[in-house]
Formats: structure tokens, C-alpha cells, sequence
């Protein structure tokens, strides 16, 4: 059966992307949050899995914003590198897995979630990022087929934290019922706690964000019993994106290993943050 070995949540800031491309990340603003992201990548690179999911939101680039579906899931043999305007990034297209796609669609399915199901889906950078961050230099190619699964943060009313969680926990009972001997990664994005317009235009709030650093770790649960509303008045408008973390959760064990974390501030008004969790090694009772 497929085995989920890692979940890695991340930020997925457009500017993380920027400076990439750009050769900054060496510069004093930036070199900071690239340090932090150093232990993680050197721990990826050596457990490299055979397809990876990641749980991101489109930014209007993939999805018109007149139909913006709570759960959506790809199913495509590749998916193009969306332009946002300024051009694609200089990074590969994505390659696909239809058949765990299909068994996850029908799995889900089964299990009460409604999904849009996506044949054909370009990805901005809320999927691009997140890759990036495991993978600074692809080449060619990612390191392995990539599954984009989409969650509603954009328009009211978004999903609410419970039920992402329970997203996440049907999507690791799917993963595991898959019948191929394979390992998956999922990569939870978004957040940490931001807004980007409004009376608070500019918010963080670090003390939220290393509550929840720890409690994703220790306790999921927790978390999944904040409201939206809670959630927004403590993380902002933008900061709701910390739903999709349960979503990488929910597909884990109950214990998990952390293998590395870093939270940084500030990244284009946002603090970032990533977390590495080893599914595969519990620690002790």
C-alpha cells in the first residue's frame, strides 16, 4: 500500500518565488528566511518521494474568480506554470499522477467530499513556491509527480478549520488504500498570520503563530476547533490560509517527528513559516 513518509508546510509568498529567480536570496533581506529553510531541504533531498501532494489555493491565475470551487483536486498528466501577469516563472511544468488522482477523487468522494475535479489546471505560485522551497534547483524537472489540491481561501465562506482537518484525515485514509507499493509527500502552503488590505493592512501576530507552530505538531485537534472568524481575528483575512497546514496534518499520523522549523518576519507583510514533520517515526508514549 502507499505510505505517507513526510508533510511539510510552508509559506507560499509570491516574493519568496521573486527572489529565487532573481539570485537574492543572499541579499540581507532575504538571506534569513533561506537560512531557515537549509536544514529542510538538505532532510528532502535524501527522502525523496515517489509522488507528492501539495494543498495550495489559486490566486485567480488557474480559477476565475466567478467559480471558486471549497475542494477541488487535478487529475491531469501535467500542469503548466500559470502567468501571473509578469510572465511564467523559470521553473518546470508539473508533471502528474491520473491514476493515484483518480483513486483519490473516488475515495474522497466516498467518503462525503464534493470535489471539483480539475483535467486540465495551470498553477500560480501558491504551488510553485511551496515546490521551490523543497526544491531550489529542479533542473529539468520536480523530483516526482505532483498532485495539486485546491482549498477555498479567497472567498466567503471558506471551509472551516474542522473541516479541513477531516479533509486531510480522508486523505491519508485514501493514500494508504492506494494498492501500489509507494511513498507520498504532502506539502501543506499558506500563511503564516497576514492582511493585505483593509484598517489592518500590515497585521502579524507572532504570539498565534508560534501557538500554532506547536499545536500542529501536538495538537491538530485544537486547532481544527478554531472558528473562521477566530481564526481571521488572530491570523487576518490572509492569515485563514493556515487551513490548509491541517489539510498536510490530517493526512499524518496522530504522532509525528519534527524534523525542522523556522518562522521568519517580515516577507512581503507576511510571516513565514515552515514545519517538517516525519510521518514515519513516532516518538515515544
Amino acid at each position: 500500500m502507499a505510505e505517507v513518509i513526510w508533510g511539510l508546510a510552508t509559506s507560499h509568498v509570491p516574493s519568496i518565488g521573486a527572489a529565487m529567480d532573481r539570485g537574492k536570496t543572499e541579499d540581507p533581506a532575504w538571506k534569513a528566511l533561506f537560512d531557515g529553510y537549509a536544514p529542510a531541504r538538505a532532510w528532502l533531498a535524501e527522502h525523496r518521494p515517489d509522488v507528492a501532494i501539495v494543498v495550495y489555493n489559486d490566486h485567480a491565475n488557474g480559477i476565475d474568480l466567478d467559480f471558486v470551487p471549497t475542494f477541488g483536486l487535478g487529475t491531469a498528466e501535467r500542469y503548466e506554470i500559470a502567468d501571473e501577469g509578469f510572465g511564467r516563472r523559470p521553473v518546470p511544468d508539473v508533471i502528474g499522477d491520473p491514476e493515484l488522482s483518480l483513486h483519490l477523487v473516488e475515495s474522497l468522494v466516498d467518503e462525503d467530499f464534493d470535489l471539483t475535479v480539475f483535467q486540465e489546471l495551470h498553477v500560480d505560485h501558491g504551488f510553485t513556491v511551496p515546490l521551490s522551497v523543497w526544491t531550489p534547483d529542479p533542473g529539468d524537472a520536480w523530483p516526482c509527480p505532483v498532485i495539486p489540491l485546491l482549498v477555498n481561501v479567497i472567498q466567503y465562506p471558506q471551509p472551516r478549520a474542522a473541516r479541513c482537518y477531516a479533509l486531510g484525515q480522508a486523505l491519508g485514509r485514501a493514500i494508504t488504500s492506494y494498492p501500489k507499493d509507494i511513498t507520498v509527500g504532502v506539502l501543506g502552503t499558506g500563511g503564516m498570520s497576514h492582511q493585505l488590505a483593509g484598517a489592518r493592512a500590515g497585521f502579524i501576530n507572532p504570539e498565534f503563530d508560534a501557538m500554532w507552530m506547536q499545536a500542529i505538531e501536538n495538537d491538530p485537534a485544537e486547532l481544527a476547533a478554531l472558528s473562521r472568524e477566530e481564526l481571521i481575528r488572530q491570523a487576518g483575512s490572509e492569515g485563514i490560509e493556515l487551513i490548509m497546514w491541517l489539510v498536510m496534518r490530517g493526512a499524518m499520523n496522530d504522532r509525528v517527528t519534527k524534523v525542522h522549523s523556522d518562522y521568519f518576519v517580515p516577507a512581503s507583510n507576511t510571516a513565514a513559516g515552515i514545519a517538517l514533520f516525519d510521518n514515519r517515526v513516532a516518538r515515544p508514549a
